[in-house]
């Protein structure tokens, strides 16, 4: 059987989509029928990821959201209701390092902890907090949380708050699947692997050397990096139909890391 991934009618909220996995998920999306309610800190980044999807046709709405703070997630999707009727697709997406590095445990602040949970933990919590209810009411739902490897191993960033709030993500990916499972909403989480997808994992990958560089990339059974749309081609599977039968589960997207 042919598979035919199609978005017509669905509205798909997507967070972190300035740059990276979150632009190149929410123009996957527009570009296969959904309406697109995309959300990002960074307002000029955004508005790329938007003139983009409509350059290829695609609907989308922008909007600048703080995920750290509870109203403004409930606001935003409380429009995205108003205007679309539903919420079909939620991909919680933002998050990241912060712009910090890895440091001794003895240095981390308790600000720097607690700001990368509330971008990569919290927030996943918020989103879904406000869109179940039409999920609910509609008895379909389709929940995916981007982590990280770092969520299932080490982090090669070397930040303990990183790795502990991508852990906690698929955690939370894990209780809200059985949770939500009666009224046809599944919930999954991908665990992609180092994609330069950003100016924090570019810089990253820059520190490392022309010989650091290919260590690291000598490690994937693939021998090479894998690139922002392997990451939004199996958000597109977790959500369509194909996926209607899988709930729970954590997808390695990684090129076969050693």
């Amino acid at each position: 059987m042919l598979m035919n991934i199609d978005f017509a009618g669905k509205t798909a909220i997507v967070t972190g989509a300035a740059h990276g996995f979150g632009r190149a998920i929410a123009l996957a999306f527009a570009q296969r029928g959904a309406t697109v309610w995309a959300c990002d800190i960074l307002d000029g980044e955004l508005q790329e990821t938007c003139r983009r999807a409509r350059a290829a046709g695609g609907a989308i709405h922008g909007r600048v959201v703080d995920v750290r703070e509870r109203q403004a997630v409930f606001s935003f999707v409380a429009e995205a209701l108003a205007a679309a009727g539903a919420a079909h697709i939620l991909v919680n997406n933002a998050g990241g390092v912060l712009g910090q590095v890895g440091r001794p445990l003895e240095e981390i602040s308790e600000d720097d902890w607690n700001s990368i949970f509330e971008v990569n933990a919290r927030a996943a919590f918020y989103f879904a907090q406000a869109a179940v209810p039409s999920m609910k009411a509609r008895r379909f739902g389709r929940i995916i949380n981007i982590s990280s490897g770092a969520g299932l191993g080490v982090s090669l960033t070397g930040i303990q708050a990183y790795a502990a709030a991508k852990a906690a993500q698929i955690g939370l990916t894990r209780q809200l699947a059985h949770e939500l499972g009666r009224w046809n909403i599944t919930v999954n989480n991908i665990a992609p692997g180092f994609v330069l997808s950003n100016p924090n994992s570019i810089a990253q990958f820059d520190s490392y050397g022309e010989s650091g560089q290919q260590a690291l990339i000598d490690r994937f059974a693939l021998k090479r990096l894998g690139a922002a749309e392997d990451i939004a081609h199996g958000v597109l599977f977790f959500a369509s139909e194909y996926a209607g039968w899988i709930t729970g589960q954590t997808l390695s997207i990684d090129g076969g890391r050693l």
